[in-house]
């Protein structure tokens, strides 16, 4: 019987130092898991609300626009030795959030529309993205 390999669900501040490298050492050792992962010694998995408050910690404390939050997490969901839950919905999110909506209402109109669920929401700006 082989030997299971161990899993780690991701936390916002492992993305945001690999991503902003403000922290060089622990830049350093998270490329090195990442490396790791690759190779499949190890298995990271990455939760929707964890890419939500990265996209919320890079533009809010970091500065970073839109392009370059959406750029950067797209480059990291897009990994397949990564298992990024609900990874089809995720992959359509960065359209709306690149037009300027929050990650979540990008992510919600992301999920009504591959789950054909109507988008219930108060919010006059998504409920106009929700029927283009």
């Amino acid at each position: 019987m082989g030997t299971r390999v161990k899993s780690y669900l991701l936390d916002t501040n492992i993305l945001v130092r690999f991503l902003v490298g403000d922290n060089k050492g622990q830049q350093e050792l998270t490329r090195e898991w990442f490396k790791q992962a690759e190779s499949g010694k190890i298995k990271f998995i990455l939760k929707p609300i964890v890419l939500a408050e990265t996209s919320f910690v890079l533009q809010s404390v970091y500065k970073k626009n839109r392009d370059a939050v959406a750029t950067a997490l797209e480059s990291i969901v897009a990994q397949k030795w990564l298992v990024v839950e609900e990874r089809s919905v995720i992959s359509n999110v960065w359209h709306w959030y690149k037009q300027g909506l929050h990650f979540v209402d990008s992510y919600l109109l992301a999920c009504s529309k591959q789950h054909t669920h109507e988008l219930l929401t108060f919010d006059k700006k998504l409920d106009k993205e929700k029927k283009s």
